[in-house]
């Protein structure tokens, strides 16, 4: 999500899980709650999955997986932080309770944003901190061991993943380096697993943000995804046929983000990253509508889901992930599910996966302080549509 929507902070949390101890002296409220049932995987001395992992199908294509994925949840404001302390935004630390809670609604897909540069170093070799990449895993496995299709991805690192001609090996450098070692940390995992490259690369700042960046942005963004996926290919294993994600700018569906977005090596195993929050005058902006469901707002977000089918699955043969979309909540919740309803019906009935954004503030629909729904007839209308 490109905009961070806040929850307010409460004044009392309480303690359900024991904290695991970290290992950098300034983080020491930047940890995962653990226990000794949680159903945590074994892990060999460098971390990575040990001997329960299961193998890689090599035979499945991205058609068959999306076709799996049903519906997804996001635990937004959160891995993403742009601060040290993972509960900066105001959320809770995540917990297995959280992703339980998703896969008892239905949900199939777990996104779990992730934002590394907080935690690795910003010159060669650019080394991950482990503490953090295993605090990553420990929540990629809740979602494992409830069955769902887990994203892991490169999330706020907008600060240094600059799309300019003069940061460009830089850039390059750090995100090989990154995925480097992501990807070897995960490489026993089987396709349960995906990795996606970049979330919303863009020209932060500029007048260019979200209007679809320019011609150069667009060629330079083609390069750093080459990047990513060679670095992930390069560590073997499960990883040589992992199902990967590529963005367009800014993950966006404009004409121009679409039609320059090149595929790396044309592999058959990448899928498209989009995010649409459409219209966002009433999915996201704060002033805008509250009402939403005329014939011709229907018959709009049919058109957007309609360019997007034809491009990818009709022109490239590509599946599509809609890794984001969601309502801001402006008390109309009565709109909202009828919103949330004709969204996931017009995604999957073209095939696509929709990942619903939940920041736990103003996109909140699970409340992660008592791991309930705070708007359960959102959710049921979602998992509805998928049924």
């Amino acid at each position: 999500m490109n905009k961070k929507f806040v929850a307010p902070i409460t004044s009392i949390l309480f303690v359900l899980f024991f904290w695991i101890a970290c290992s950098s002296s300034d983080a020491g409220s930047d940890t995962v709650p653990d226990t000794q049932s949680d159903g945590m995987i074994d892990t060999d001395d460098d971390g990575t999955s040990g001997d329960d992992t299961v193998d890689f199908d090599t035979s499945s294509t991205a058609s068959a997986l999306v076709a799996q994925m049903g519906v997804g949840w996001n635990l937004g404001n959160s891995f993403d932080v742009e601060n040290r302390d993972k509960t900066f935004w105001g959320n809770p630390l995540p917990t297995k309770a959280m992703i339980d809670l998703v896969a008892s609604a239905g949900f199939k897909t777990l996104r779990i944003p992730v934002t590394w540069g907080y935690h690795q170093s910003i010159t060669e070799p650019f080394t991950i901190e482990q503490d953090y990449i295993n605090r990553v895993q420990k929540v990629v496995d809740y979602g494992i061991e409830n069955d769902l299709f887990v994203i892991i991805n490169v999330h706020h690192d907008d600060d240094w993943v600059q799309l300019v001609s003069s940061e460009k090996e830089y850039v390059k450098s750090r995100l090989s380096s990154l995925w480097q070692q992501v990807a070897t940390h995960f490489k026993d995992y089987n396709e349960q697993l995906i990795f996606d490259i970049l979330n919303e690369p863009r020209l932060k700042g500029t007048s260019l943000e979200w209007t679809g960046g320019d011609a150069e942005s667009r060629s330079i963004l083609n390069e750093y995804h080459q990047v990513g996926v060679d670095a992930v290919r390069a560590t073997g294993g499960n990883n040589t046929s992992r199902f990967l994600m590529v963005s367009t700018y800014a993950a966006s569906t404009l004409d121009g983000p679409m039609n320059d977005l090149v595929i790396p090596n044309n592999d058959p195993n990448i899928i498209i990253s989009l995010h649409t929050y459409f219209p966002w005058s009433f999915a996201g902006d704060e002033n805008g509508p509250t009402t939403w469901g005329s014939a011709d707002e229907r018959a709009a977000l049919n058109t957007e889901m309609d360019r997007i089918r034809q491009k990818w699955q009709v022109e490239e043969g590509r599946e599509v992930i809609l890794g984001e979309w969601g309502t801001r909540n402006k008390g109309n919740l009565s709109e909202r599910v009828e919103y949330a309803q004709f969204y996931a019906e017009a995604s999957l009935s073209r095939g696509f996966v929709p990942v619903v954004w939940d920041d736990g503030g103003n996109f909140m629909l699970q409340n992660r302080n008592t791991t309930s729904w705070q708007f359960p007839d959102i959710v049921n209308a979602i998992i509805n549509a998928s049924n």
